[in-house]
């Protein structure tokens, strides 16, 4: 499967954006989803994750509250609604694709490109 990310942006603290990410080739459906992020200087981290039924959700601490992963099977689309932005927020933001179990070991196995959200104070 291939993914593509997009929607990040400059945005002020405060603000808000919601990340896109569209797949091809093998059942979306069939995929556990997930964002993470890597600020410069630092490790990825994970977001967000979403089973591939759309009936479960998680989040890492440092945005629980502010962000929001949805995913809609029918446009192969995941998506990432982040409010009330924070300068520590920006970084490159990937979306991932793995098996059901991904959802719980967070092992994805595909990666989209990345797409940059910079949060200005």
């Amino acid at each position: 499967v291939q993914l593509q990310a997009s929607g990040g942006g400059l945005v002020q603290a405060g603000g808000s954006l919601r990340l896109s990410c569209t797949a091809s080739g093998r059942a979306f459906s069939n995929y556990a989803m997930g964002w993470f992020r890597q600020a410069p200087g630092k490790e990825r981290e994970f977001v967000a994750a979403i089973n591939r039924s759309n009936s479960s959700t998680y989040y890492a601490d440092s945005v629980e509250a502010r962000v929001t992963i949805s995913r809609d099977n029918a446009k192969n689309t995941v998506y990432l609604q982040m409010n009330s932005l924070k300068p520590e927020d920006t970084a490159i933001y990937y979306c991932a694709a793995g098996p059901p179990a991904t959802y719980y070991n967070k092992q994805y196995d595909y990666w989209g490109q990345g797409t940059l959200v910079t949060v200005s104070s």
